[in-house]
């Protein structure tokens, strides 16, 4: 029998403990190692427990979650899921440290508080597998950008999924105003997309939001799939515009990347730029490869900055990859590409 994932829960409510605690141990391969009620208590009882992987309560008294594991990961390197309200914080954990976040249930919706169970038990199982990726990019591969030309012909596709948020935030945030218009596809809850793109748009020189029907792929915007719809591209004069529908899953996601990488594959051929990142499973590997074989330049993340070696791994495995980069050197590989 395989060793039990061992985790520890944080949460000042005694009642929410509980609940998670006798949840996540319905499964067969997770142990519920301890509980704390906050910050102190829980680093005394990493100390103690040694757990593989943390759930943490964002809003919590005498310190935060954000602040807890902006603490905890140099000393102690453990995958840290953030159990969070709809709001902008789960973004600033991420950037803290940990590696994924899911919403807090409405108590009063039996369904809610199942899907809840489900989808923490199947993220403990992800994060067991994750890497503690710390540290900021490398400033020696800051450009000055401002100064270069770029070929506002060329479009972006980037796809992620675990750890994707903080890697596709440290990425875009290198890219100049005047870039090439960039399509994102990150495994995200509803709602959480518009979150994501309002916090690019706001710490990107580009101007970034969630897609609609309709939206142009246009020089210095970033698009984000919404959550729960896929996003592909359509030829639409000399550009593009986006396509956001219902559907069912791809790979097992809605958004799918593989469905955004292979209408780029089509739309856009060699005049696109494919980037895979961090994530578990293998969306997006074959339509990266339909975009290589397109002609299309294509970047997967190594192995070393990412948070979950998944995606990148089979992208790269089956020959999809052109350039496989650490995370730091991503930007600077865009910039000499749409030059």
């Amino acid at each position: 029998m395989s060793k039990k994932i061992r985790v520890l829960i944080v949460d000042d409510s005694l009642v929410f403990r509980m609940l998670l605690s006798k949840g996540i141990s319905a499964d067969p391969q997770i142990e519920v190692v301890a509980t704390a009620k906050d910050a102190f208590d829980a680093r005394e009882k990493v100390f103690q427990y040694k757990p593989d992987v943390i759930t943490c309560d964002v809003q919590m008294p005498k310190m935060d979650g954000i602040e807890f594991v902006r603490r905890l990961l140099p000393e102690y390197p453990i995958p840290v899921i953030v159990v969070s309200t709809i709001s902008n914080a789960v973004f600033d954990a991420m950037s803290a440290g940990a590696v994924d976040f899911v919403v807090k249930p409405d108590f009063g919706l039996p369904r809610n508080v199942h899907d809840f169970i489900n989808d923490m038990i199947e993220k403990i199982k992800i994060a067991s597998c994750a890497k503690v990726v710390q540290g900021k990019i490398n400033s020696s591969i800051k450009l000055n950008v401002e100064q270069a030309r770029y070929d506002s012909d060329r479009i972006i596709a980037i796809g992620a999924s675990t750890g994707g948020p903080d890697a596709i935030s440290k990425i875009l945030m290198e890219m100049p105003a005047t870039s090439p218009g960039i399509v994102v596809v990150q495994h995200i809850p509803p709602l959480f997309s518009a979150i994501f793109a309002e916090r690019l748009n706001s710490t990107t020189k580009l101007n970034a939001k969630e897609a609609q029907t309709g939206d142009l792929v246009e020089q210095g915007k970033i698009l984000v799939a919404p959550g729960g719809k896929h996003m592909a591209i359509k030829k639409s004069g000399s550009g593009y515009k986006v396509e956001c529908f219902d559907g069912e899953k791809v790979n097992g996601h809605r958004p799918s990347v593989d469905v955004l990488f292979e209408s780029v594959a089509k739309e856009a051929g060699s005049k696109a730029i494919g980037v895979i990142l961090t994530g578990m499973g293998s969306d997006g590997a074959k339509g990266l490869l339909t975009m290589k074989n397109s002609g299309a330049h294509t970047i997967g993340q190594d192995e070393n900055t990412s948070v979950v070696y998944g995606m990148p791994r089979v992208a790269y495995e089956i020959g999809a990859v052109v350039e496989q980069l650490p995370l730091d050197k991503i930007a600077a590989s865009l910039l000499e590409c749409i030059k």
